[in-house]
């Protein structure tokens, strides 16, 4: 066996009441955190609740509650600025990847000059940020166990992504509990999301043992209840199943990397404006077509950790069975293809040539067991449509 890094969370709090319960831990961070989170959480009670909390510990608080949107470069500096007026020592993001995102980026502005952009790309952050503590109120994105942020350059329409084990957050609470509101859609959107980070994973040329049994459990549980938590989100099994293959599948793809699909819809989220988690769900199942002949003993494997029985079959026939039940789940829960979110195929069609390059430049496609070319980038976008 080759030897191997794996990067986490110093500490990961989850399960039902996990928030309560892991309150007085973050007297050890700081005394004036600033929340970081969106007006959905506002209107929820989530914010309110988390405070209460805090104030039982001693700990006040400020709050910036405007990532209403995907993050910008615009969303961290402000940030900053409140995080330096309040006189701040750490962060608690709390809500979808976008807040957690921005928590991160802003905590490593904080202690390192110049702009968010100037850290594009990976290992390029020279000092450890502030802390941060992770909070997620969806079961997708697995930020809050990654060393990787999202930022959109809004004067580029390009989203940067940034990664450093600086980047990490201190400390992660899963509490499914959070999820229970979330509706359908974003429920089927962020769940697609973390099986694509699982599949990414798996498949993946930078997998390794432990990430490869991460990403499988991970991909076995979406398969088997995302579609409870998407008909009944107070199904407390369901949610609790989902929140934990997300946290699977983050930790996973932190350590082995993603691949065609995560390069092919940033594009796609910075030009249309499509929310993370449904672009890699609307792309999911075509850049599987296209990837599995480079590898379909792995593709296989994720067929088997859906249930299926491959017994007797050739790699290659059992990688398409896994393609095949991925389609099924995308269709019983509803996920559109790239038209249906209403982006104009006109446009889309234009714009496909500058998506593939940015795909390319964004170095995630060259992970892929089969390397694409920018032509074939530009089919499967349209193939996806």
């Amino acid at each position: 066996m080759n030897n191997y890094r794996f990067l986490t969370p110093p500490s990961i709090y989850y399960g039902v009441g996990a928030l309560e319960n892991s309150c007085d831990k973050l007297t050890t961070l700081g005394k004036n955190p600033l929340i970081v989170s969106d007006q959905i959480m506002t209107d929820l009670g989530y914010i309110d609740r988390l405070v209460k909390n805090l104030r039982e510990k001693h700990i006040e608080c400020s709050i910036f509650n405007n990532i209403n949107t995907e993050p910008t470069d615009q969303h961290v500096e402000k940030g900053m600025q409140l995080f330096k007026e309040n006189n701040c020592d750490f962060l608690i993001a709390l809500g979808g990847g976008s807040p957690i995102d921005t928590a991160k980026a802003i905590g490593i502005m904080i202690n390192n000059p110049g702009e968010i952009k100037d850290y594009i790309g990976l290992g390029k952050i020279k000092k450890e940020g502030l802390p941060v503590v992770a909070i997620p109120t969806t079961a997708g994105t697995g930020s809050e166990v990654t060393q990787f942020t999202i930022i959109t350059d809004t004067k580029n329409d390009v989203k940067m992504l940034i990664g450093s084990e600086y980047v990490i957050p201190k400390m992660a609470i899963n509490d499914p509990v959070l999820t229970f509101s979330v509706p359908p859609k974003t429920t089927a959107a962020t769940g697609i999301d973390a099986l694509t980070h699982a599949i990414e994973a798996y498949t993946s040329r930078k997998h390794q043992p432990l990430t490869d049994v991460l990403a499988l459990s991970s991909i076995g549980r979406i398969s088997k209840y995302l579609r409870r938590a998407w008909a009944n989100g107070d199904d407390e099994e369901a949610r609790s199943q989902m929140m934990l293959a997300a946290m699977e599948a983050g930790m996973a793809f932190n350590n082995s990397s993603v691949t065609i699909v995560h390069g092919m819809s940033r594009p796609v989220g910075a030009l249309f404006h499509v929310p993370h988690g449904i672009s890699n769900a609307v792309l999911l199942p075509a850049c599987m077509e296209y990837a599995i002949m480079g590898i379909p003993e792995r593709f296989m494997d994720i067929a088997n950790a859906m249930g299926a029985n491959t017994k007797n079959l050739s790699a290659l026939s059992g990688a398409k069975i896994g393609v095949d039940l991925v389609k099924q789940l995308c269709i019983d829960i509803e996920i559109p293809t790239i038209s249906g979110l209403g982006v104009n195929k006109d446009e889309f069609m234009k714009k496909t040539d500058k998506m593939a390059t940015d795909a390319l430049a964004s170095g995630s496609p060259k992970n892929t067991a089969r390397k694409p070319t920018k032509e074939e980038i530009i089919k499967i976008y349209e193939k996806s449509l």
